[in-house]
């Protein structure tokens, strides 16, 4: 290739000199032959090397940052379990469900949902139990014939949320539902998150931990419903 189409190859993209260590070393040991034909180009290639380094170091505390928030979601999620570990009835479990669970995970309220016929309902008369109809849990969470829904499923609330929430409807803006197996022969049941927050529970977030908890949480509950 002749010089002057180099030349213009160059002066098109500099970004083959400067982004080639190799060209660069080359460039700047020229310089020392004091022939006066070689620019100074330590100063361009000190300044894109600290603009690389700021680069790692922003994606470095990013990283960082995530790790950190993750392990205190995760010890979050342990304490919770914790707590659910501790009652030694049914009663107990309810209040440590929507008082010291709700305030660790940090959501305003939280509902266990369970399909109940009319006959049944009565054992839904305490805090923070919600009875639904056979087949209400697939309603509530929209789930159609033709798909399998989530296990868990981040929203914004809508006109149906008053058939949790109750009297905390116009408080709540999100919510966070996870279907829960209370074993075989068991209609299906649900743990719904409340957030005033609306941007609390979006479709776009992670569910790991959430589908952890309610693993943990469909566990310790058929301990009362056996």
């Amino acid at each position: 290739m002749e010089r002057a189409a180099i030349r213009d190859l160059i002066l098109a993209d500099p970004s083959l000199v400067l982004g080639d260590e190799e060209v660069m070393r080359a460039v700047v040991a020229a310089q020392a032959d004091d022939s006066g034909r070689v620019t100074d180009l330590r100063g361009v290639l000190v300044d894109r090397l600290e603009g690389r380094l700021g680069t790692l170091e922003a994606t470095h505390r990013t990283v960082i940052a995530a790790a950190y928030e993750n392990l205190s979601g995760a010890q979050q999620v342990h304490r919770a379990v914790l707590e659910l570990l501790d009652p030694t009835e049914f009663g107990g479990f309810l209040t440590a469900m929507t008082g010291p669970v709700a305030d660790i995970l940090n959501v305003d309220t939280v509902r266990l949902a369970l399909e109940l016929t009319e006959a049944e309902r009565t054992i839904a008369n305490a805090p923070g139990l919600v009875a639904l109809p056979p087949g209400g849990v697939d309603s509530y969470i929209g789930a159609g014939w033709d798909r399998d829904p989530d296990r868990v499923t981040l929203r914004r609330v809508d006109r149906t949320a008053a058939a949790v929430f109750e009297e905390e409807t116009l408080l709540i803006q999100s919510e966070a539902l996870m279907r829960l197996d209370l074993g075989t022969g068991r209609r299906a049941a649900m743990l719904v998150f409340g957030a005033a927050d609306p941007e609390r529970f979006t479709p776009d977030q992670a569910t790991d931990f959430l589908d952890f908890f309610a693993g943990c949480f469909e566990r310790a509950v058929r301990r009362w419903l056996a």
